[in-house]
């Protein structure tokens, strides 16, 4: 049984099970299931054209697990919150294999997307790239250190641009005094601006994130990288306790809070809910209950 308690969820147009199905060829060891449909009859106006169909997908790679959120286009993924994918030449037969799969996984993420580092040889990695995939969710292909410390394959990696350029610092010492167990790994300050972070990685309920401050990005316009719905965190909490502190410790946006969404003071997007939800959400008129909070409250279900 996962022990993963944060799940990050991609915001998809209409197109989950797609979505779903092309993860599960793309990558090895992986599966996906739906977790729910919408109801048939009582949804909002706005809703009405999701009558029965799925409202959320669950793709598990290598037993990683990522959410899809079946909705519409008024969100989309972008580069504020991505995916490192290590290969570490350890768990492989030899170093060429680790770049053979890199490369391999590379062609298959490039299908219908577009570099934004082409892969090639840098300072931090013999072999590194970073892609956006047809869907707009973007991956950082990177071939690991085996000297270095020990990192799972899969790791969101959330870069802080415009407004909260130089704030990754910040994002960590919150996040790690809220989740239990945390830590901080690697801290690495840019040669440019000691104060911003070139790369940091750190723990949340055991679970490695990553982070770095990149202010050049744009956080306004039409290429704006700032973080959204788009790719969200889901915290999966054991009882109303749980929410009420996780809640209380990051919602920072008022007018951002409905149905168990919130907004933090840095602009991530998170998901407070309650670890059964799926079973909640069986509960007679549970989603229309749902529709009318803000926190959720498991009793009002």
């Amino acid at each position: 049984m996962s022990t993963q308690s944060i799940v990050p969820n991609l915001w998809c147009n209409a197109n989950a099970e797609q979505v779903a199905q092309f993860y599960a060829a793309a990558f090895p060891d992986t599966t996906w299931q739906v977790l729910g449909r919408y109801p048939t009859e009582g949804l909002p106006e706005f809703q009405q054209r999701f009558a029965g169909l799925p409202v959320a997908v669950e793709v598990v790679i290598g037993g990683y697990r990522i959410g899809l959120i079946n909705a519409d286009d008024t969100f989309a993924p972008n580069r504020s919150i991505s995916f490192l994918l290590n290969f570490d030449p350890a768990s492989f037969a030899s170093e060429a294999a680790a770049r053979d799969q890199l490369d391999a996984m590379w062609g298959i993420l490039w299908d219908g997307g577009s570099p934004i580092v082409p892969l090639d040889e840098y300072p931090h990695s013999k072999r590194y790239g970073w892609l956006r995939d047809q869907f707009g969710v973007t991956w950082h292909l990177m071939l690991t250190d085996p000297e270095g410390p020990p990192r799972p394959f899969i790791t969101p990696l959330l870069l802080f641009s415009g407004d909260v350029g130089h704030r990754a610092r910040a994002a960590i010492a919150k996040y790690t005094a809220l989740f239990t167990p945390s830590a901080v790994g690697t801290v690495a300050s840019a040669a440019q601006s000691p104060e911003a972070v070139m790369y940091a990685d750190f723990q949340l309920n055991g679970q490695w994130f990553a982070a770095m401050d990149t202010p050049e990005l744009s956080s306004s316009g039409p290429d704006q990288e700032s973080f959204n719905c788009g790719v969200s965190l889901e915290v999966q909490c054991a009882d109303q306790a749980e929410i009420d502190r996780i809640w209380d410790g990051l919602t920072a946006v008022p007018e951002a809070e409905m149905c168990g969404w919130l907004a933090d003071e840095f602009g991530v997007s998170w998901q407070v809910t309650p670890a059964n939800m799926g079973e909640l959400m069986a509960r007679p008129n549970a989603y229309q209950h749902m529709l009318a909070m803000k926190k959720i409250i498991i009793a009002d279900l």
